[in-house]
């Protein structure tokens, strides 16, 4: 029985070959700032220094008793290259049941050699996706690393900070090291501090995620045709300058049940990072002294970017990331200013207080229905 269900997993996992992702996403990454043995070692020893300092402000700032002694996970600072793999051990954990399903109900039609060539040509392509990723993220909380197979993992999962996007941002922006590496810091374990809060988040969020990955893996025969319409759409929009709602390539790969599935999705994550964006620029001068001259300089670099990488930011959707950002720190700006940072925890306590998409864009529903 147990070999049986290993077989099935192994058979699941071949739908995507992770470990050429990994590789395809080391190889295609760009080189980070040239530092030496002695500069890495000090970054290193920093960025740790920065996400053990900055828990105790995030509990000042939330209230939320999760973060007074957080030890139910790992930080860990690494490069472009252990960013994306560790990425293609999570993606594995969250297909996993949208490929079980795939591989069940085409089963007969794929043999183990065609499953193995479109592996590896999923494989590929989703490791130049991370590669172009892997330069763009500063840090990352990843609260499904425990559940991959044979995970050395904490229980609860792990913060990953990127040493070398943080230090060439840092440059770029012309701010104090050390400022910005708190700051940084106080964003990213604010997620942390979010899963411990509501340790049923976790799994919630898994099954949201195997929904939407189920109904758009289950119409894989017309995806293609889907995708190409999407990538034409897209490229017109952005000649033309106007672009769709989310930006992403989701936005048109999309029935009744996707559009659901995706707006539950969209309104958490914009609630996650919202909450983390308020967290972080809730700490005065005392504590960051720069911290208005880096969020305004931090602001203004997106307005430099190339053509073609605006066009790879929407068709991935990292633009709709970003009003996810401002989308969810006005929600939660809003309803503390009414309820108070104790109100606004109310929202950890069951899936049932999350606000859906419209409650983030009109905080006055949500406080309604909480009652508050």
């Amino acid at each position: 029985m147990v070999s049986s269900a290993r077989d099935s997993s192994a058979g699941a996992q071949s739908l995507i070959n992770w470990e050429l992702a990994a590789s395809t996403a080391a190889r295609l990454a760009p080189p980070g700032p040239a530092l030496s043995a002695s500069e890495i070692g000090k970054a290193v020893d920093n960025l740790r220094f920065n996400a053990d300092i900055s828990v105790p402000h995030v509990h000042d700032i939330t209230g939320l008793e999760a973060a007074r002694d957080l030890r139910d996970s790992h930080v860990l600072v690494v490069d472009r290259a252990s960013w994306a793999r560790a990425n293609t051990q999570s993606f594995a954990v969250m297909l996993q049941p949208a490929l079980q399903h795939m591989l069940e109900t085409r089963s007969p039609a794929m043999s183990p050699a065609a499953t193995s060539a479109s592996g590896a040509i999923t494989g590929s392509q989703l490791g130049a996706i991370l590669a172009f990723l892997s330069s763009k993220v500063l840090g990352q909380y990843d609260p499904f690393a425990a559940l991959a197979p044979e995970s050395n993992a904490p229980p609860a999962g792990r913060l990953l900070l990127v040493a070398p996007n943080i230090i060439s941002v840092e440059r770029e922006l012309n701010v104090h090291p050390d400022d910005f590496r708190l700051w940084v810091c106080l964003h990213e374990q604010t997620h942390r501090v979010q899963f411990a809060a509501a340790p049923w988040l976790r799994h919630h969020m898994l099954d949201e995620i195997g929904k939407l990955s189920e109904h758009l893996l289950g119409n894989v025969d017309s995806i293609v045709e889907r995708a190409a319409a999407a990538a034409r759409s897209l490229r017109d929009r952005t000649t033309s300058g106007s672009m769709p709602g989310r930006g992403a390539i989701l936005d048109l790969l999309q029935n009744p049940e996707e559009k659901a599935s995706l707006s539950h999705l969209t309104a958490v994550m914009s609630l996650l990072e919202g909450h983390a964006n308020v967290v972080m620029d809730a700490v005065d001068s005392s504590i960051v002294p720069s911290v208005k001259t880096i969020r305004q300089r931090f602001n203004e670099r997106g307005k430099d970017r190339g053509v073609l990488e605006k066009f790879i930011r929407n068709l991935l959707g990292l633009d709709a990331k970003m009003r996810q950002y401002t989308d969810g720190a006005k929600f939660v700006r809003e309803v503390v200013a009414v309820a108070g940072m104790e109100g606004f925890n109310r929202v950890w306590e069951s899936p049932e207080h999350l606000p859906t998409e419209e409650e983030i864009h009109d905080s006055r529903q949500w406080l309604e229905r909480m009652g508050l």
